[in-house]
């Protein structure tokens, strides 16, 4: 969690990275950055955005839209690909881009926590509260409050989220005096909150009152032609943070980054040029220099395999259901569903987090079903 007033930095790539030939780099591209990405935690968040695809160029037009407004915005995108790099540029082209951007990761604190850091606590009010403390909503009074994985919000803090939504006040914890508050709330998921109202996980009023517009952010492998621009922006600033030459990605460097699968979207991507320029031995970085994700490759040998014996794995599944289909089973989309999750969590090697994250679900979505399976305790 944070709190910061600086917003997203939007400009143009460089016309002509160094070393890079490649058409797509030399159109200069818009690029937003994150400010001081590493004195803000992002371990696992995107730290640039680049808008060269048409896919990216139509999701830049619709924020752009939608910015100025003081809507209510959801952002969907998987784990990534950027959300709190958009939600700080709806701020960015806002009337409210003077005052505070505050981000808040909703899955970061339990639930007895997440009631005193959202909406405060007075002194006293509960055993280690030694002085009166504003919560969030308060530090963002008169801005905007980035809600992060909001997915992952207790049931019970849904349900005082929404009042503070709807009354636009705040009662800090241990006081029965309300606070106005005058705050943006853009909220941000890697799941869809649709199925989480109908798994009962997620409030469908909280969802009515945050969904006013939404911008979804597509995986970096369904815009493919902004990979290389990112790839050399990541480059560049790897390059002068260690301080190296100038450095380039051969063709076959770049054909492989095309062609790879990016289930870790942007910050994958960040992490394989990184890890890249520190292990080659000149200033050229090759398709045996770039590391990519574990489970992506599994993943690829479970399609080649696929591939050897002359089957498509989707057209497998697509034979498999028709089959289910005309046995005409009761409870059959039950049944299919428990499939996935239970055969997602054993090819994850019964870890929840990664499973959770291959499924494009939130952990506590992934965790209720395995337990109502019996794949797990609930006590775990």
């Amino acid at each position: 969690m944070h709190a910061s007033h600086r917003s997203a930095h939007l400009y143009a790539l460089p016309s002509s990275p160094e070393g890079h030939c490649d058409l797509a780099a030399r159109t200069s591209p818009p690029l937003l950055t994150l400010p001081h990405a590493r004195k803000l935690g992002t371990s696992i968040r995107a730290t640039a955005q680049v808008f060269h695809d048409p896919v990216s160029l139509a999701l830049l037009e619709r924020v752009q839209r939608v910015a100025p407004s003081d809507a209510n915005v959801v952002i969907i995108g998987a784990t990534g690909t950027g959300k709190e790099l958009i939600a700080r540029h709806v701020h960015d082209l806002s009337q409210r881009r003077d005052a505070p951007f505050v981000a808040v990761n909703c899955g970061a604190f339990s639930e007895n926590l997440a009631e005193s850091e959202l909406f405060g606590h007075e002194k006293g009010a509960f055993t280690g509260a030694i002085a009166h403390k504003p919560g969030w909503f308060e530090a963002a009074n008169g801005g905007t409050l980035f809600l992060d994985e909001i997915g992952d919000l207790p049931l019970a803090i849904q349900v005082k989220l929404l009042r503070v939504l709807q009354e636009r006040e705040v009662v800090r914890l241990g006081s029965r005096r309300s606070i106005p508050i005058d705050v943006r709330i853009i909220a941000a998921t890697n799941v869809r909150l649709q199925d989480a109202v109908a798994a009962g996980h997620f409030r469908q009023d909280l969802y009515y009152r945050l969904q006013v517009v939404q911008l979804a952010i597509p995986r970096l492998r369904e815009r493919p032609l902004d990979i290389l621009p990112l790839a050399y922006h990541f480059l560049h600033e790897y390059r002068q943070r260690l301080g190296y030459g100038a450095a380039r990605i051969d063709a076959e460097g770049e054909r492989k980054l095309r062609q790879h699968d990016w289930p870790g979207n942007i910050r994958e991507l960040e992490n394989a040029i990184h890890h890249a320029l520190l292990i080659c031995q000149d200033d050229c970085l090759r398709a045996e220099h770039f590391h990519l994700s574990h489970v992506e490759r599994r993943l690829d040998y479970a399609v080649a395999a696929a591939g050897e014996r002359g089957n498509d794995p989707l057209h497998a599944l697509e034979q498999a259901l028709q089959g289910l289909f005309n046995q005409s089973q009761e409870g059959l989309f039950e049944k299919i569903e428990d499939t996935i999750f239970r055969t997602a969590f054993e090819f994850c090697e019964r870890n929840q987090v990664q499973a959770a994250r291959l499924l494009d679900i939130s952990r506590n979505v992934l965790r209720a079903r395995l337990i109502r399976n019996g794949q797990i305790s609930a006590l775990k």
